[in-house]
């Protein structure tokens, strides 16, 4: 297996994975080497936005974990489509590999006949002249449900048309479709995993908390969803063996809180005092624009082929019952 984009989430893969598979990992820090390999992964230095540093993934492993973000600009995916590219390229061989080769199909050729007397009526038939294996790529890709954009707290599921609203859900779409005309072209068979907010005990909103950085008063608040960073890198896994081609999985919970409520439940388990509530009004006047764009978005996920179809259990349906640890911890 490849990951492209092997941060927090990838490495927990990873830790899933340990000895069930062979593992290689894209990175673009050099630094990061003995990191991966310490972790049981072989790690390949290359770069999304440098195609030519890519070359060695062509052909490397038949299943791809596709978590890299897109670019930071634009309302097309360059980065997916550098990956899309290099993944169906043929892989080169060195001259001596196939040398290499040749001689040993030869003696294979050769020690057949030598021993074709004993193989039964009915054994196993050679190989036709030029056979080669068939490659066909399962990719699965880490998408986002901000692709929806703002639906006004209705709930939804895997069928809603997307509505991006901003270039960073613009360029989902566009990783997105170009998978589906990749699969349509039966160049890959892709999966995809709409994620909403990741948690885990070390993505919590602590430092806003301790910012003081205000929610929105209830009327104006938005419906959030949310996944634990374990059970999403679970269910990515599971995706690779169990997720249907060309199609979409909500990979959510069952958490049904507002943005404001979320924020509450995770000072209430850490003994912080809650965030202080304003207006939308207000918060337009204090809050960066990165912060405002999901304050602008509302929506509740419907994750019935989450259960259905990949059969997936959570560890925590609920953003409670992951807090629920985080208290019986500090009381003993």
């Amino acid at each position: 297996m490849l990951i492209v984009g092997c941060g927090d989430v990838g490495m927990r893969c990873v830790r899933q994975l340990q000895g069930r598979a062979r593992l290689y990992a894209l990175t673009s820090h050099a630094e990061r080497r003995d990191e991966l390999r310490a972790a049981g992964v072989t790690p390949i230095v290359g770069d999304l936005d440098v195609r030519a540093s890519l070359s060695r993934l062509a052909r490397l492993a038949p299943t791809v974990l596709h978590l890299a973000p897109p670019q930071k600009a634009g309302d097309i995916d360059t980065r997916t489509r550098a990956l899309l590219a290099t993944l169906a390229a043929p892989r080169k061989r060195r001259a001596r590999h196939v040398a290499t080769a040749r001689l040993r199909r030869a003696q294979h050729g050769l020690r057949a006949r030598k021993t074709s007397s004993i193989v039964p009526d009915g054994g196993y038939p050679a190989p036709r002249a030029g056979y080669r294996p068939n490659w066909r790529l399962r990719l699965v890709y880490a998408s986002t449900t901000g692709v929806y954009g703002d639906c006004g707290g209705a709930w939804l599921d895997e069928t809603r048309p997307v509505a991006p609203a901003n270039e960073r859900a613009k360029r989902r779409v566009s990783a997105e479709t170009q998978l589906r005309r990749a699969a349509a072209r039966h160049a890959i068979t892709a999966s995809i995993a709409r994620i909403p907010g990741i948690y885990a005990g070390n993505r919590l909103p602590l430092a806003r908390l301790e910012k003081r950085t205000p929610a929105l008063v209830d009327a104006d608040d938005v419906y959030t969803n949310h996944i634990h960073a374990d059970d999403l890198a679970a269910i990515l896994l599971r995706m690779t063996t169990h997720g249907r081609p060309s199609r979409v999985i909500h990979a959510s919970d069952d958490t049904t809180l507002k943005m404001g409520e979320y924020f509450d439940e995770v000072a209430d388990a850490f003994g912080i005092e809650r965030a202080p509530r304003v207006t939308r009004a207000e918060a337009e006047q204090q809050l960066g624009e990165m912060m405002l764009s999901f304050m602008r978005e509302s929506r509740r996920l419907v994750n019935t082929r989450l259960k259905r179809e990949l059969r997936f259990r959570l560890r925590y349906p609920s953003v409670a019952d992951f807090l629920r640890t985080v208290s019986s911890d500090k009381s003993r």
